[in-house]
């Protein structure tokens, strides 16, 4: 039982080039939208915690944790839009790793 040689595989898929799911053009806005969603999430998450903070200075009450609110609404965003962002500009400027 032999195994195909590698350049006939290469070879029979020849024929069938890769199109990727987002267009080569395309990919560069689409990792600047997400990186600056990314930044902007970011900075509302850090506002937030802030403002949140400073008021419980003020009133001198047991401060409230509002972090498990803002983390599905600003920090889990954040982070994905940062992923894929980076991995979109990073295929989009031809920064091979």
């Amino acid at each position: 039982m032999s195994a195909t040689p590698l350049h006939d595989i290469w070879e029979a898929s020849s024929s069938q080039p890769f199109l990727p799911s987002i267009p080569k053009g395309l990919q560069f806005p689409i990792a600047f939208t997400l990186l600056f969603i990314a930044v902007l999430l970011t900075g509302l998450f850090g506002l937030s915690m802030l403002t949140q903070h400073r008021q419980c200075q003020r009133r001198a009450d047991l401060p409230t944790d509002n972090t498990l609110k803002n983390l599905p609404l600003y920090g889990i965003p954040a982070s994905l839009a940062f992923a894929f962002g980076a991995v979109y500009m990073i295929c989009a400027v031809g920064v091979y790793v």
